[in-house]
């Protein structure tokens, strides 16, 4: 059997391999029209950018390899350029003999790949205006670069190979901008999650210019300018276009090959063309989606290789089929990893079938283990829990989850058996409870009826008259954004204050990132409210909801030059004459975390000091933000290394230096100080009051507690000291609990079972025991005061309650009331 297989990379190259590998004898000719059978086209960006330093490890492979080890006659710079389907015959150009000849075949195969889409616009065609698909493309932007040493650079489409080009652009220290037609990057992704991108983009500096079409190119003086659609006018030393790709189907159409609607080469599952003889993988077929069954397409190496080998199994007699592609992808943004498998809800509306869709934020493994960074995974999602698509944002594990996820499809398993999925655990790598099935959780107890969803995009259509939003974070929380109209009610009281809620309305609850709003609407349900989630909380709803420079903020933009990371660093190095540099490592905290201990360490500066605060978590990049504004601070600059990001804030001056916060939110958030009764000694009750009072105390805050009756317990010193007492008073001593870590939960207690249990919970998410609790809030200024009163009742001395704690009575309390807005009973 004598094959000729047409194109090389990885569907031809695969196709040679895995065919001598079940035929020794058959006679295998490749004809590559470039000049290497086989590199790796999706490394060239990186070459570009230096992570891949040496251009030789591009090369996957060379005809003398190919000869020597699997006898294939692989010849570059030979170009197929006719079909004699009759006379089964190609005729074949020699680029550098420029000689033509003819070569017979039993069995050919097609695969030509795609082409860079390049419109027909004015200028493209101009020196400095390039495409990026093979290697010599590669070459030539590099040489440009070199020559030219241009600063800005302007990048045509915001998809895989636009998004990488652009990052090892940055890499090189240029100036980019990202032109995209439509409102968002990476189409494969659902717009709130594509908001995610575009926040790390702007984070790095990259002016996004959405929602806008490229007009054409033109030479202004001695640069280029890049015309969008939009009237605006983008400076550049550099052009990539980014556009897309369209199937090489040239040759296919000459030879009467039957064509797709969109040019791509019509396959049936052993890869075979309309003439059984001839057989096309990789980017210029058309293909079979495995989920819809319907005609797509995929220019992915992954799908090409193993339609290449299915390929050389049906023409070595094997019954091997091609079961159609899911599109599983990834892609590295900066720090970030974006993957996605299956469909998303534009594809799900297209094809008319009935989906769900939640969003989690967990982290990649346990927070307690150093490193622990958020994995935000939407899951997408039939009535009966089938598995449609998945989509995942984060720094470290993205891939793993998509990759678990795109194999559930391939197997049928649907959202019940991701409940099920035992898989990998150790503190480093993950956690008990894998955001696998933490997602299959939620999608689960949705359609049980357990977790009714609502999401971000019907938010701004619910009728105030039918529906109550309602709020469940902490205090501290509230300074990194609401929800228009939002009642805050933090979950830790919000069953003293069920009497608050509308009975004839729906609620809608929503926290940072939906766990303590399902914990809230599960509640509400039991007392008798129609409560929903907020699937994703406030971190998806605040993402989805920013905007990035659309069309008719693109003009000004580009009127200004895009602040470079470089010029960040230089702008802060001299906040202010003579203020003190701080340092700050909030890495591995989750939000709020990384904020409080903002806080703490701003409350101890000076006006004008400067601290340097790095974290892991990614949200910490808008937060601080936020923050600085509601609280009267200044963001000096924002930026990322090495995986964290790095922020340089400033005391007070807010505005005065400030290059991202946005002009009229120099006003901070108006003071909302705090009093609480705490009367009950329960643990949870106690934890519930103390993480409300930092969270006043986070924010400039005053909060005062006042602690009568039972609640004077949580005061005490663990070890009493020793003071005269009567009989009665030694007996309520000894009846009471000694001190915080004494205390128990209010409910499912279980003789102290549940208390330790809860206490070990604490301790694995890394949430503060009530010790630390108590010490952070005396260290913040949270003023502690003992019922005077209810002391003297009980027969607690002065001498048994924690350093700092004040003894007052009601009237003391009550000037505090009296000056505060914000008034608690516990």
């Amino acid at each position: 059997m004598k094959v000729i297989i047409v194109g090389g990379v990885a569907g031809g190259a695969s196709t040679a391999a895995r065919l001598r590998r079940m035929d020794e004898h058959a006679e295998i000719i490749m004809f590559e029209r470039g000049p290497y059978v086989s590199f790796a086209n999706c490394g060239l960006p990186y070459h570009i950018g230096g992570s891949i330093p040496e251009r030789e490890k591009l090369i996957v492979t060379t005809p003398q390899t190919l000869r020597e080890t699997l006898n294939i006659d692989a010849r570059p710079n030979h170009e197929v350029i006719s079909i004699d389907r009759a006379a089964k015959t190609v005729t074949v150009h020699d680029l550098k003999t420029d000689q033509t000849f003819t070569e017979s075949y039993d069995k050919l195969v097609l695969a030509p790949g795609a082409s860079p889409v390049v419109p027909p616009l004015p200028g493209l065609d101009l020196p400095g205006v390039f495409v990026l698909h093979n290697i010599p493309e590669m070459d030539a932007i590099l040489a440009w670069i070199k020559e030219h040493n241009p600063r800005r650079a302007v990048v045509v489409g915001g998809g895989f190979i636009g998004l990488e080009v652009a990052e090892n652009l940055v890499e090189r220290g240029m100036q980019v901008s990202v032109v995209e037609m439509l409102p968002q990057v990476m189409a494969p992704f659902d717009f709130e999650m594509a908001q995610m991108i575009h926040q790390h983009l702007k984070l790095h500096h990259v002016d996004l210019h959405l929602g806008d079409g490229l007009k054409g190119v033109r030479v202004d003086a001695d640069h280029l300018s890049v015309d969008l659609g939009s009237g605006a006018a983008l400076p550049a030393g550099l052009v990539i276009l980014a556009i897309g790709v369209r199937p090489e189907n040239a040759l296919a159409k000459a030879a009467a090959l039957e064509l797709g609607p969109k040019g791509h080469i019509v396959t049936n599952p052993h890869m075979q063309t309309s003439d059984p003889d001839i057989y096309a993988v990789g980017d210029a077929v058309q293909t079979t989606h495995f989920q819809t069954n319907e005609a797509t397409s995929l220019a992915l190496a992954g799908p090409a290789s193993r339609q290449g080998r299915a390929a050389a199994n049906h023409m070595a007699g094997k019954k091997s089929r091609f079961s159609g592609v899911v599109g599983t992808a990834a892609v590295k943004v900066f720090d970030l990893t974006a993957a996605s498998t299956g469909l998303n809800s534009r594809q799900l509306e297209a094809a008319k079938l009935p989906y769900y869709s939640v969003t989690v934020h967990t982290n990649n493994h346990v927070s307690y283990y150093p490193g622990a960074a958020p994995v935000c995974l939407k899951l997408l999602y039939g009535p009966e829990g089938q598995i449609y698509g998945a989509q995942a944002i984060g720094s470290s594990g993205v891939e793993k989850r998509i990759d678990v996820l795109a194999t559930a499809i391939r197997g049928h398993l649907t959202v019940y058996d991701l409940e099920e999925l035992e898989l990998s655990y150790a503190p480093p790598y993950g956690a008990p409870r894998d955001p696998v099935n933490n997602a299959g959780f939620a999608a689960a107890n949705q359609l049980r009826g357990e977790m009714p969803l609502k999401y971000w995009s019907e938010v701004k259509n619910l009728n105030p008259e039918e529906w109550f939003l309602l709020d469940v974070r902490t205090p501290e929380e509230l300074a990194l954004g609401e929800i228009p109209g939002a009642v805050n009610i933090p979950l830790q009281v919000l069953r003293q204050h069920l009497g608050e809620l509308p009975r004839g309305k729906k609620i809608l609850v929503n926290c940072q990132s939906g766990q303590r709003s399902y914990f809230a609407t599960r509640l509400l349900q039991q007392h008798g409210f129609e409560a929903y989630n907020l699937s994703g909380g406030f971190k998806t709803y605040a993402a989805a909801i920013e905007n990035f420079c659309q069309s008719d903020e693109c003009e000004k933009k580009a009127m200004s030059a895009v602040v470079s990371p470089q010029a960040s660093e230089s702008k802060s190095s001299q906040p202010n004459q003579g203020g003190k540099e701080y340092q700050l490592d909030a890495c591995g905290l989750q939000c709020p975390g990384p904020v409080l201990q903002l806080y703490n360490q701003v409350k101890q500066m000076q006006e004008g000091d400067v601290v340097t605060v790095k974290a892991t978590d990614f949200g910490f990049a808008s937060d601080v933000g936020a923050w600085a504004r509601s609280t009267g601070n200044t963001l000096l600059s924002l930026e990322t290394k090495e995986g964290q990001i790095v922020a340089r804030v400033q005391k007070g001056l807010e505005q005065a230096a400030n290059p991202t916060s946005s002009a009229g939110s120099s006003q901070a958030r108006e003071k909302k100080d705090l009093t609480m009764i705490v009367f009950s000694g329960d643990l949870d009750k106690a934890l519930a009051a103390f993480i409300i009072a930092n969270g006043f105390a986070s924010m400039g805050q005053k909060a005062t507690l006042f602690f009568t009756f039972w609640g004077l317990n949580i005061l005490r010193k663990d070890v009493a000291p020793q003071v005269d007492k009567n009989v009665i008073e030694k007996m309520f001593g000894m009846m009471m609990p000694q001190g915080a870590n004494k205390l128990s939960l209010s409910q499912m207690s279980m003789m102290g079972m549940g208390t330790r249990m809860i206490k070990e919970i604490m301790k694995e998410k890394n949430v503060a025991s009530l010790p630390e609790l108590i010490a952070t809030a005396q260290k913040n200024g949270v003023r502690l005061l003992a019922c005077q009163m209810s002391m003297d009742l009980m027969g607690i001395h002065k001498e048994e309650l924690l350093d700092g704690v004040e003894v007052a009575g009601v009237a003391t309390m009550a000037e505090s009331a009296t000056e505060s807005n914000t008034h608690f009973f516990i």
